[in-house]
C-alpha cells in the first residue's frame, strides 16, 4: 500500500518510523474540493522530546533523500503539536492529547484514510 505514496510521503513514513511515532495515518485529500495540500501524514508521540524527535527525523530525511525543505514549521516552542508544510504534504505530529483535542481526522472525514503499521 506504501509504494503508491510520492517518495517525500514514503521518506516522512520513514522518519516517523525511526522515532517510533504511533498511530500513524496517511489521509489522501487530493479527491476532496477544499483540500488544502495533496496529504495529511498524523503521527503521535508520549512526550514533548519524542514529538520533537520525530519532526527531526522526518525532516532530515526528506531534506537528504528529496532534497526538499519545508516551507513553514510551526509548534516546535511547546512540541506538543509540530506542523511541518512542505507544500504538497502536511505532516501533524501530535502528543496524544493535542491529537485528540484538535481531531483533525474528524474535520477531513471524507478523505482516504490509510492507517501505518507501527
Amino acid at each position: 500500500m506504501k509504494n503508491v505514496y510520492p517518495a517525500i510521503v514514503l521518506e516522512a513514513l520513514e522518519g516517523i518510523s525511526e522515532v517510533k511515532g504511533e498511530k500513524t495515518i496517511v489521509m489522501d485529500l487530493r479527491k476532496l474540493e477544499n483540500a488544502v495540500c495533496d496529504y495529511f501524514i498524523i503521527t503521535e508521540a508520549q512526550s514533548t522530546t519524542q514529538v520533537s524527535a520525530i519532526s527531526g527525523s522526518i525532516e532530515k530525511r526528506i531534506r537528504q533523500q528529496c532534497d526538499e525543505r519545508a516551507w513553514h514549521i510551526e509548534g516546535t516552542e511547546q512540541s506538543e503539536w509540530i506542523l511541518m508544510d512542505y507544500i504538497n504534504i502536511v505532516v501533524h505530529v501530535f502528543q496524544s492529547e493535542s491529537r485528540k483535542f484538535y481531531d483533525i481526522e474528524g474535520l477531513w472525514e471524507s478523505a482516504d484514510i490509510s492507517k501505518i503499521k507501527d
